[in-house]
């Protein structure tokens, strides 16, 4: 299984469209904190789609890459992580 890819390594367009998301689904810093722990375990992800649900949102990606974040109630496709 692949590894969560860093922030650093993201495309630029995947970056840009990941603060957009951020800023429309109004994630909390300490939201965010989470996410950024959780981040920094490298954590392995499926090949295919994945989500990981943090209570308030959801990050949802597909193979090393995250590509959206999602409102509490809205469904996600793919493995839960």
């Amino acid at each position: 299984m692949p590894q969560l890819e860093r922030w650093d390594n993201l495309p630029e367009g995947v970056r840009r469209h990941l603060i957009e998301r951020m800023r429309d689904r109004a994630i909390s810093v300490p939201d965010l904190n989470q996410l950024r722990l959780w981040v920094e375990t490298r954590p392995q992800v499926p090949e295919g789609d994945w989500y990981r649900d943090f209570g308030s949102f959801k990050i949802c990606g597909s193979g090393s890459y995250p590509k959206t974040f999602l409102h509490r109630g809205q469904a996600a496709k793919g493995e839960a992580l």
